[in-house]
This record gives structure tokens, sequence and C-alpha cells, in this order.
């Protein structure tokens, strides 16, 4: 996939990967493949198209005419005499091998393919092992003897052989494997202080977090021992994106908190609702991450179980994609939208913005200081649960060093560090790999594949198959039984990097992990390099200290000011819903709104969903009526018990995930427009929402209801996009849509009235759904349609809403059902299984487990 991605975006029209098409024929010829040579040649194509499409998709690419000749690409390694001839423009930071160095390699390969062979057993060609290790083949960090050290000494608490395994992690001058692997530290005697000056361990942990797998990727008892050992320790454990059990909010009888300190909100928007924030110290969000930059968490439909999918709020057997990240995020300006969207959804929680490390990263992370984030994330290209797609794995992103250096060095030269705190993983290891995280400009650190390794990970990379052999990264009830894993483990390990870190600290002279931060000039490239290929890198870009003057802070010492104190909440919606907050009294107010009234009502449902869960209040104890054109983001998560009515009109993201409200929009009543003619709300509302009502009188923009999980939505017209992602919940549209209608919607229910008779042919996109006609649905679907357009006029007076009811008896005909054909999959198991008896959770595993038996 690489090699196609390169030749078309360095300008080729055309390739002929003639000797892999011949390879692949004899393949089938030695009768190692059982297709036929035409079979074989085609899947070859069709594979390297389709990871050719999934390149171009990340990088947010629609056609091969846009992509060709871009030149999306970093050259990491390359020197820079190759890359101006070449090459031309492409950035490379690090300089690398020239031309002579490059035919050294081809020259070395042909001698390996084609040379004189000493004995029978010489004949194999070397076996590889890029992506998983191998005995005779690439060398890697985590390796059996590695493993074995680092699992040893956690779970036996036993600093010494710790080190030993640090030791043989870092000895990276013959294997230059990192960047950081051939950078030394410059010690100076004279600065040197006692070990027992250096802030202690307790603290520096405090600093550490492990990364963001999500409860579906890896087990339970996986997920959970992470969370213990982090908040023993007051580090921070990451949910992922796939949600939380709220059980896990609540401490044990032991006093343990399973409870993730930190909870993530991606794109995909699973499983976030406002109970869910509230119960966050820090929201992360992702825009990529350094394995899959530009992709969504992807999760088979195998490992979507029950438990899962409730956790997610999706359909149990279905596979679950998350959109790409521009569906909210189009710009800076969207990002500080949503910023400000979370701080108002728990105003406790730092916001952090999760980056992947690539040129230019600086700019980005200036861009997301002045969004007001709190915390910058750069994450390195290595990681990735172990399910990434291959090409993701080897040729996506970049070292986080590149990443980091860049960032601190662009918030420094724009007095924008001392405004945010700036964080970095990827593949960190040992102490010495976070001491030069903090020296190139990081005060916070992330790790997440050393910490699955200390509870049991074997790195078999099968984590996306469903069979680890450990309990680790996997949902399979008897594997996971096979869970050997303890929470001592993590914070033998966390600690343990810590106490390194301290030393290194006390050498180079520095008390507080404060002081350290940025201070680069205590590194240089190392001197002994043993490795032909490292011999032209040059360092003197990452390295680089820009010449602030003192008054520019060297790391995070000031907050953020998200200002709050002009919301709308907390001048005047708090002191109204103050009764129903705070004895679950009915209240309701009628107040006038403006555009720059922003995220109204959503720190009134936070301090509801506070006081009473997952659960909130009965319908209707909180009744906000607004007059005129409310601002962004109008009651997102809003929790069960609160109304919010605009008469009026709303901006984008109405309703951005709602949590079990309601939200009633319609035209001024002196208005004289059509008001299903005109747009009412904008774009992407009720975006993610996981449950609640909607009734809207007049047109939604583009994207209405992507990835709804729950909501129930009537709207009088829709942009482009519609149900777009969608994985629950029902959207009913009495007007007409855009195009595009239904792409990738997994899960939920679309009515839509096709006067014109033209929607499925023009304006559905039929990937992954099947089309009826409602008025061969049940008697019973049919009504309950009705109903909810007779629920409709009634709360907004709608005149098409009415219009239809009227005319019910000939509109009818046209009302088109979409479903899902993977949800209809799993529901006509669902009524299979009810059929032989079996109820409730019962009916779903035994539907779940007919699904997958199937191959679905």
């Amino acid at each position: 996939v690489q090699h196609f991605a390169l030749h078309l975006g360095y300008g080729c029209d055309a390739i002929n990967p003639y000797l892999a098409l011949d390879t692949v024929e004899h393949l089938v010829l030695d009768d190692n493949l059982d297709k036929t040579p035409e079979e074989a040649r085609a899947n070859f194509i069709k594979a390297n198209i389709k990871g050719v499409i999934k390149t171009m998709a990340k990088m947010g690419i629609s056609t091969v005419a846009s992509y060709r000749g871009a030149q999306i690409f970093e050259a990491i390694g390359l020197d820079e005499s190759v890359v101006d001839r070449y090459f031309t423009k492409t950035p490379s930071r690090v300089e690398g091998i020239g031309l002579e160095d490059i035919s050294r390699e081809v020259y070395l390969r042909h001698v390996d393919a084609f040379g004189e062979r000493q004995d029978e057993a010489a004949q194999a060609l070397d076996s590889g092992g890029i992506y998983q290790w191998r005995a005779d083949g690439e060398r890697h960090l985590f390796s059996p003897t590695t493993i074995h050290k680092l699992q040893k000494a956690t779970w036996t608490s036993d600093f010494d052989l710790f080190r030993e395994y640090s030791g043989a992690i870092n000895d990276q001058a013959r294997d230059a494997f990192t960047l950081r692997g051939l950078m030394d530290f410059e010690f100076d005697e004279s600065k040197s202080i006692p070990l027992d000056e250096v802030e202690p361990a307790s603290e520096i942990v405090k600093r550490f977090k492990t990364g963001a797998m999500s409860y579906g990727s890896i087990s339970k008892e996986a997920h959970e021992s992470l969370a213990i050992a982090m908040n023993r320790l007051g580090g921070k454990s990451n949910t992922g994106e796939g949600g939380e059990d709220p059980d896990r909010f609540t401490r044990d009888e032991n006093g343990d908190l399973r409870r993730s300190a930190i909870k993530q909100v991606a794109s995909g928007r699973f499983g976030v609702t406002s109970y869910y924030l509230v119960n966050a110290d820090e929201i992360q969000i992702k825009i990529v991450q350094g394995a899959k930059p530009g992709e969504g968490g992807e999760l088979p439909g195998h490992k979507v179980l029950p438990p899962i999918a409730k956790t997610r709020g999706t359909t149990p057997g279905v596979g679950l994609i998350s959109p790409p990240p521009h569906h909210d995020i189009y710009s800076i300006e969207d990002l500080q939208q949503l910023i400000h969207d979370l701080k108002n959804a728990n105003v406790n929680a730092r916001i952090n913005v999760k980056l992947v490390s690539e040129v230019g990263v600086g700019t980005i992370a200036s861009g997301v200081a002045k969004a007001k984030a709190d915390v910058v994330l750069v994450s390195g290209y290595d990681g990735g649960t172990g399910a990434s797609p291959r090409s993701s794995i080897q040729h996506a992103g970049a070292p986080w060093e590149l990443g980091l250096a860049e960032t601190n060095q662009t918030l420094l030269l724009n007095d924008l560090r001392s405004r945010i705190v700036v964080e970095v993983d990827g593949q960190l290891k040992t102490g010495r790999d976070v001491a030069i995280a903090c020296l190139l400009g990081a005060e916070e650190f992330g790790f997440a594949t050393a910490p699955l390794v200390t509870l049991g990970c074997l790195m078999m990379r099968v984590c996306h198959k469903n069979t680890c052999p450990v309990g680790v990264a996997t949902q399979n009830p008897e594997l996971r039984k096979l869970f050997k894993g303890s929470p001592n483990a993590v914070v033998n390990f966390m600690t343990y990097v810590a106490e390194e870190v301290r030393e290194i600290m006390a050498k180079l002279g520095y008390r507080t992990i404060n002081e350290m931060v940025g201070q680069v000039q205590n590194l240089e490239m190392r001197k002994a390099i043993d490795h032909w290929k490292a011999k032209g890198l040059d360092y003197s870009k990452i390295l680089y200290k820009p010449d602030v003057g003192p008054e520019v802070g060297m790391y995070c010492s000031m907050e953020q000011d998200h200002r709050l104190d002009i919301a709308l909440d907390n001048t005047k919606l708090l002191d109204i819903c103050k009764p129903a907050i705070e004895n679950g009294e009915k209240v309701s107010a009628e107040v006038d709104i403006v555009n720059t009234d922003r995220v109204a009502g959503t720190i009134v449902g936070a301090e509801v969903s506070r006081r009473y869960g997952a659960e909130g209040l009965p319908e209707d104890t909180i009744q906000l009526k607004f007059n005129g054109s409310a601002g962004q983001s109008l009651g997102a998560f809003n929790p069960k018990g609160m109304t919010l009515t605009v008469e009026g009109d709303t901006n984008d993201y109405l309703g951005k995930g709602l949590s079990g409200g309601r939200i009633v929009v319609y035209p001024p009543k002196v208005s004289t427009f059509v008001a299903a003619d005109n747009i009412i709300t904008g774009n992407t509302g009720f975006y993610g929402a996981t449950s609640g009502e909607a009734f809207i009188a007049g047109m939604a923009g583009e994207r209405f209801c992507v990835r709804n999980s729950g909501v129930k939505a009537v709207i009088e017209g829709v942009g482009d996009h519609g149900c777009e992602y969608m994985t629950g919940g029902e959207v009913l549209c009495i007007g007409r849509t855009g195009r595009n209608f239904g792409a990738g919607m997994s899960g939920g229910i679309a009515y839509v009235l096709d006067e014109e008779g033209d929607f499925v042919s023009r304006r559905l996109n039929t990937g992954m759904v099947a089309v009826y006609r409602l008025i061969e649905s049940t008697d019973d679907e049919i009504a309950a349609v009705k109903a909810r357009i007779e629920k409709h006029v009634e709360l907004t007076d709608s005149v098409r809403g009415q219009a239809v009811l009227a005319d019910w008896d000939n509109l009818l005909p046209k009302f088109v059902k979409v479903m899902p054909t993977d949800y209809e999959r799993v529901l006509n198991a669902m009524a299979r299984a009810e059929e032989r008896g079996l109820k409730g959770d019962e009916a779903i595993q035994a539907a779940f487990e007919e699904n997958v038996k199937a191959g679905h």
C-alpha cells in the first residue's frame, strides 16, 4: 500500500506492479494459494486499491486527482541532497542516508537473495519480523527477553531486575531503534545534586498517564487494572473512545477506584454522556492518534459483545468505525467550540487535545493553546493496541521526538508555552525516555504498551482477532479467565520509571520536573554511533532552543481563561434552576437569547448529572424557553429532566451529545416565512447524541444526527449526509433530504417522506442500508410514526406536520423506511431468540452468538 501511495503521491499516472502480479501467480502455481491466477491477481489489486483509498481518506482527500502529486509525506532519515533532487520540497528534519548508502543497501539485499550459500540451511531468506518478533529476524525493543525481565521485575517488586530491563532497552548504539536512542545526556558533575534533594517519585508519578485504550479493544480486567493502578498513584488512566461503565464511578469496598480520570471524546462519541463527562478530571479530545493519524478507532463486530455495545450505546455484533475528525472539527474555530462545550460539560476538568507528531504540529498546537485547551498531547507513531492497519504501523505518523521538539519550540516563540501543559506518548519504556521527553519540552507522559506488558501482554500481535492468549486484548470470556495481571505490577512499573527519572535529574542538577522542562541544552547526539546508516543523521533541528527572554515561561504556569463567568448558565440559568438541582422541584422560565450565548443549558445539565447520576430528573422538571437566535451547541449533553424550547433559530451543533433531554425548536410565532423551506438549525445537530427527543419545525443543515445512537428526532428537511454513521435512535424527516443520506449508518432507523420519488435513486447512500416502504410495515410501527408527527405538531405547532397529518392516507405510501442491514440482521436474530423463550440480555447474547457463528 505504501509503495502505491508513494508513487501516486509523487505524480505517477499509472502503476504496473508486474513483478508482484507474477509473484502472486507463481504462488498459485506452486499450490501456496487456493485461487486461480486471475482471482489472486484481482485480490492483490483490490487490497492495494482499498489501502490507497484508506490512506487518502485519513488525509481528507476524496479523489485520486487531488492525491496525485500532492506529496503529503515527510522523509525521515534521507539526506537533504537526495530529497532536494528526487523528492523536491518534501520535509526532512533529521537528514540521513545519501545515494551511496541507498546503493549499498540495495546491493546488500541483492547479495542476500542471489549470493552463494554455504549449506541447505542457509537457503531460506530472512524471515523479516517487522511486525511480529522472529528469532532470526529484525530486532525489537520488546523481545521475549525484555518482556520477561519487565514482567518478572514488576510482578516480584525487583528494582534491580527492572534496571536490567531498562538497560537492555536503552542500549541502542548498535541498532538505532529510535531517535532518542542516539541521544546522550550532557552531564556536568559540578551541577549534580544529592538524590534526596530531587522531588520524590510519589510526585513525579502524578504526571504519568496510561494511554487511550478503549474497553472493547482491551478486556474489562486489563482496562480496570490500569485505572486502579493509576488512581493509587495519583496519576491518570484514559478510557479511550469506548465509554465507561458507570459502575466504575464509585469506589470498591477495599477503597480502590476503577474510574478512569481521563475521559476521551473522539469523533465516534461512543458512550459520551453528561454523566460520563462529569466523572472526569480531564477530558481528552482525540483529533488523531499516533499509530493511526486521521483514522478513527475501529472495533470489529466480533469484539462488540453485548456489554461493550451497552457501554458504547451501539448494537452487539455490529462493527464500529469512528467518523473522521473533520465531521465536527473543520478548523481551529470548530475545535475551540468543542473545547468550550466540554469545559461547560465539566467545569472542573482540564481539556486535553490529542495531536499526532507531524510536520507543522507546532503551528496546530499554537492554535490549540489559543483555543483555550489546558493540555496538548503530541502522540508518536508507535502503538495502537496492536490493531492498527499495517500500513499505519509502519508508514504513518512520525517519531514523537520530532513533533515534541517542534511543538515546544513553536509555543515558546509565540509566548504560549506558559498557558498550556505539553504531554507526550508513544512507546515510552524507561526513565531515560521520560527524561529525554522532559528535556525536549514535555511535562506529562503517557504509557500504553509497557503497562499492558506488565499486565501480561506477550506482544502476540493478535489484538484485532480476539484471540489474545493472556486475556489482555480479548473479549472472549474463556480467554479472559487467563488474565493474571495485577494493578500492583503497573504501580511498580510507574514507580521504577519515576525513580530512574530522579537519578537522571540528580546528575543533571534539577530538583523538580518543572525546572527540567525544555532544557534541551542537556542533550547531544551520541558520539559513538555503530550503525552505518545512522552516520548522516543531524539532530540540530530537534536540539534547537529558541532564544527567548526570561519573561517567557518554559512550562505551564497559568490557567486558561475559559470565560465561563459570562456564560448564560452562570449569569441566569443556574439561579433559575437551583430549586430543581438542589431539591428536584419543577422550574420553568422564559429567557432571551442571542447567538453569542453558546452552550446554553450545559452547565445546568452537568450539575443535574453530578447530583442525580445517569438517570437525571423526571421528565420536564426543568423547562426553559428561549426567545431569539441561540448560539452554537445549545443543550449540548443535556440529561433527562431538561426541556429546552427555542422560539427563533439555533446555530450549529444543536443538542450535541444529548443525554436524555428534550429540545424543541420552532420559528417565531409572528414570522411569515414557510418554516419547512427554511434552515432553522445549523450543521451537525445532535452529533453523538445518546438519548432524548428532538422536534425541529424547519430544516437542518448538513450532517444531521451524525453518529446519533439514541435520540428520536423529527425534522422537516436536512442537508447532505443526514444520519451519517448513525448507530441507534430514530430520525423522522417529513421533508426533502440532501445527498449521501445514511452513509456509514450501521444502526437505528430513519423514516423519510419521499414526495418526489427520487430519494432512493438520487440521495440515499445504499452501501450499508436496506430500504422499505413504511406502508408495508406493521400497523403498530405506522401508528408510532404518525404519533410522533402528532407530538411534533403539539410541541411546535408545525404547519408542515399539520399538512402531513391532514393528508395522511395519501402520503403514507410515500414514506420510506431506511434500515441498516447489519442492524436488521441483529434485530432478526434477537426476534428468533425471543421466539425460543429468551428475554432481555439473554436474547441479546444469543443474537450476538448467532451472528458471530455465521461469520458476520
